[in-house]
């Protein structure tokens, strides 16, 4: 059993961390106390601390956010720096920012929460709730959403009025009109559109049931997050996928089926699909003639793999393999998509590497200008499936601890 000692008035921030963390750990190891009563109120008090620390949490997170620090150490964003050194869902990690980041115009909310009179849970749902708005109507917003935790509303009611938090202050101002077009019925979907001045254009509408069902199956697996430093909202990914459809540049998701072409030809090596299930070359070939099955022939056949140095670019044959192998980022940690990562020379094309598949890997554009400008800092593997992995070094004149350092690398 370990022992804590602290001045509290004369300690440093790190002490007071190093403090709560040895009596975290203490904690965590004990049982429950038998009284299912003394269970609750242990409970609620435990709550309480765990929000004031929720508290300091968003100012250290802010500060770093504001300082772009993480980026030294090859985190593209603050959300990669919570998702993969704190190992946040990407939720809580969005939840978080939102609070570090408004914290500053939040000062009864920030208050509030620092002694305990405010949950987490109240203080994240304002700090979203006014992510969007200016000042003026974000200390409006504070006022009424506090107002409502006053009156005993839960988190869930509180965030979905947040949602409309504009629409509520202009009720509590006299300020709200109808819009004209909330007076249409709501059977046959509408969609009415003006330019701009800048040649923009204003779009705005009404789907009924049945056309928000298309709207929903069509957009939304497009307007989800591209990866860990997409900093776009639901509206701005909505807005993009509604272009891209619009483009013709949506398309009918595709089988991929890896294998020889010694496998399509009669041969019995196994082949697998793109999450690395094996299939047996029988059915390989039998999947293979099915409409919208796209069978890919690793090294032979007629998909020039191998360029050395003729070319810089990768061929779209070279890509569809590259895709294949790498759904993200090379970069341990980062979750962008492989279709939207560039090709990537492992060894650098204007150093001598070639443009051959075995030489190339997919890297987000963020951590492919990093490699290339920190690439003390990048050490690369080579995994057991043939992919090249890419780990990320902190940086050589980091603040911290040997030990510290060490566990890191």
């Amino acid at each position: 059993m370990g022992s804590v000692e602290v001045d509290l008035g004369a300690a440093s921030t790190r002490e007071l961390v190093n403090a709560i963390a040895v009596i975290a750990r203490e904690l965590a190891g004990r049982d429950a106390p038998d009284s299912p009563t003394a269970c609750m109120e242990l409970a609620e008090t435990l709550a309480m601390a765990s929000d004031r620390q929720e508290s300091a949490l968003a100012e250290l997170i802010g500060r770093a956010d504001a300082s772009g620090e993480m980026r030294r150490w090859g985190l593209p964003s603050t959300q990669a720096w919570l998702r993969s050194r704190l190992g946040m869902r990407e939720s809580r990690a969005k939840e978080r920012i939102a609070l570090a980041r408004q914290r500053h115009r939040l000062p009864r909310v920030a208050e509030l929460l620092a002694t305990g009179e405010l949950s987490y849970g109240y203080a994240s749902t304002v700090a979203d709730a006014v992510t969007r708005l200016d000042d003026e109507d974000c200390a409006a917003a504070e006022k009424v959403l506090l107002d409502m935790v006053d009156q005993g509303f839960s988190a869930g009611k509180v965030a979905s009025f947040g949602r409309r938090i504009r629409d509520v202050i202009a009720e509590r101002d006299g300020t709200e009109s109808v819009d004209e077009d909330c007076q249409r019925g709501h059977e046959r979907s509408w969609v009415t559109s003006t330019r701009s001045l800048d040649g923009g254009r204003y779009v705005k509408g009404w789907l009924n049931a049945e056309d928000a069902a298309v709207w929903d199956g069509t957009l939304g697996p497009l307007a989800k997050p591209a990866g860990t430093d997409d900093r776009r909202d639901l509206s701005e990914r909505t807005a993009a996928a509604l272009t891209g459809v619009l483009a013709g540049g949506h398309r009918a998701t595709k089988v991929t089926v890896i294998c020889d072409l010694d496998t399509l030809t009669g041969g019995t090596a196994p082949a697998r699909l793109t999450d690395g299930t094996p299939i047996s070359a029988e059915q390989a070939r039998r999947i293979a003639l099915n409409a919208g099955v796209s069978p890919l022939l690793l090294g032979r056949g007629h998909v020039p793999l191998y360029l050395g140095h003729r070319t810089r670019f990768a061929t779209p044959g070279q890509r569809q393999v590259l895709e294949t192998l790498y759904p993200t980022c090379a970069v341990r940690g980062c979750e962008v998509p492989g279709a939207l990562c560039e090709v990537d020379h492992v060894d650098g094309w204007a150093i001598g590497g070639p443009t051959d598949i075995d030489q190339l890997a997919l890297c987000c554009g963020w951590h492919n200008r990093f490699k290339h400008t920190n690439a003390e800092q990048v050490r690369i593997i080579r995994d057991a499936t043939g992919r090249y992995v890419y780990r990320v070094l902190p940086p050589p004149d980091a603040n911290a601890p040997p030990t510290e350092l060490a566990q890191a690398a």
